[in-house]
């Protein structure tokens, strides 16, 4: 673990008993002595406290908030310019053949676009940025830590520290000041919880994860229970349900493709692989991402082959998450499907130790999100 890079939080998930594990370049909390299946449900009972700071954090600037939404345009396909003060949007970056190169959150600050990225994923980005966007500076932040506050009980416990916190709707962005810190807060996350995600001055991160902490609502929560979590909500993991060789139909995330940027639309394309996406968004993908229920108990995980029935020899599709819902009470999983095969209700076989299992398609999320409107 000494090669890996470390959080400014990394010293109290020692104190905290974390088991660290390598991920994305950082030493990351996996679990803590709680166990993943109880970090879970903390989070979806009460309040989970994630330390995300090994995501890349970054300011695209011009000589307006327009120019720099305009700029940014030009490499995905959303709307950015529509976005008003004070609000985020997800988007993702897409390469000329349309796939998707990393997925990420885009904040409208005033005078700036904010942009949180991948870990893995950021020094590309920030290059791909920097290399493509003209008459706009691209900035990483590096001084700055990361946090999520996660559940149900997330307002209560972050409208204490800051009574503005309860004012917030989902997607929402605002400057608080958090146990004397000024922090660029968003009410989003990974979770399909209600909550927020918390940038904080990195020298002032351990104090405010503590007051957090502090609270007879919240606990520390790693990235097994992360993981649970976003595939119970039906939420992309980048590198495994999309990447560079899925387009955004492909994914089902159409919705994240404004009319404004579409065929017709007063910005219609003009980002990378635009003839391809349009395309399918309005014509159709060969295959679409779906949510599925393995039946009986025995989890089915990313990689599994999928076919239409028990004796078929041509694979349909595969699964690109999988894994056991805490919430759900058994396994559930994501795959991709050929088209024909992805309506609700569909029965579709996965091989697991040579045997082929039923799975059966199912809409998403598998878990309802409970997001503040």
């Amino acid at each position: 673990m000494s090669d890996l890079l470390h959080t400014p939080l990394y010293e109290l998930h020692a104190e905290l008993g974390a088991k660290m594990v390598p991920f994305a370049g950082y030493a990351m909390p996996v679990q803590y002595p709680l166990g993943v299946m109880k970090e879970h449900t903390q989070t979806r009972e009460r309040a989970g406290l994630f330390d995300v700071s090994h995501m890349g954090q970054v300011i695209v600037k011009g000589a307006d908030v327009k120019a720099a939404a305009l700029a940014l345009e030009t490499l995905v396909p959303v709307d950015i310019l529509g976005l008003g003060e004070g609000r985020q949007r997800y988007g993702f970056f897409t390469n000329e053949a349309g796939g998707i190169t990393d997925d990420l959150m885009l904040a409208n600050r005033g005078d700036h676009v904010f942009v949180v990225v991948n870990a893995a994923c950021k020094a590309a980005d920030i290059a791909h940025m920097t290399a493509n966007l003209n008459g706009v500076s691209v900035t990483e932040i590096t001084d700055r830590a990361l946090l999520a506050l996660q559940g149900p009980a997330a307002e209560g416990v972050l409208s204490a520290l800051d009574p503005r916190a309860a004012e917030m709707r989902f997607m929402d962005v605002a400057t608080l000041t958090l146990a004397g810190a000024e922090c660029w807060v968003s009410r989003s996350g990974y979770t399909g919880e209600d909550g927020y995600e918390i940038s904080v001055p990195e020298a002032q991160a351990e104090e405010l994860a503590r007051a957090l902490l502090a609270h007879g609502d919240v606990e520390a929560i790693g990235l097994g229970a992360r993981d649970s979590l976003r595939l119970e909500g039906g939420l992309c993991l980048y590198g495994h349900d999309i990447d560079t060789e899925t387009t955004p139909t492909q994914a089902a995330l159409n919705w994240a493709v404004q009319k404004v940027r579409r065929t017709g639309g007063d910005r219609a394309g003009g980002f990378p692989g635009s003839d391809v996406i349009l395309g399918e968004l309005a014509n159709g993908a060969a295959r679409k991402r779906v949510g599925l229920l393995p039946e009986g108990r025995a989890p089915m995980r990313e990689g599994v082959v999928l076919f239409a029935d028990a004796d078929s020899d041509a694979p349909i599709g595969k699964i690109t998450s999988g894994g056991f819902g805490p919430t759900v009470g058994g396994p559930v999983a994501m795959g991709m499907l050929a088209s024909d095969f992805t309506t609700n209700g569909t029965v579709v076989f996965g091989e697991l130790r040579g045997k082929r299992l039923p799975l059966t398609v199912t809409a998403l999320p598998f878990v309802p999100a409970n997001f503040k409107r």
